[in-house]
């Protein structure tokens, strides 16, 4: 039996609204390539069941689906920016507040051998 994890049970508005929106994408790009769901799920590699879940955005649905279809409609690249470390500017504060502000004494060495 396949256990739902805590956070598709309870899903932040966010989120959802995201894989929504997320879904509503993939299912435009590829009405827009005329692509049926039977033609793109088969170059992905999935049911068509599973590629309309995807549009849906359903949230159980393996993020490994949406990325196969962004990557079967050429879209894949545009994720190349998602949680870059150097745009994360509240991590960098973060880790600004934690670095020592001045480096650490050097330690008198004893040369009496």
């Amino acid at each position: 039996m396949t256990r739902i994890s805590k956070i598709s049970e309870a899903l932040p508005a966010a989120v959802e609204e995201a894989l929504i929106r997320l879904g509503r994408n993939i299912r435009t790009a590829r009405l827009r390539r005329r692509l049926s769901r039977e033609d793109l799920a088969g170059r992905i590699g999935i049911s068509r069941q599973v590629l309309a879940q995807i549009e849906k955005g359903k949230p159980t649905t393996a993020v490994a689906a949406y990325l196969g279809a962004l990557w079967a409609l050429g879209l894949l690249n545009q994720l190349r920016d998602v949680a870059d470390p150097d745009r994360d500017e509240e991590g960098k504060i973060l880790e600004r507040a934690r670095s020592p502000k001045a480096a650490p004494k050097r330690r008198k060495m004893d040369d009496d051998f």
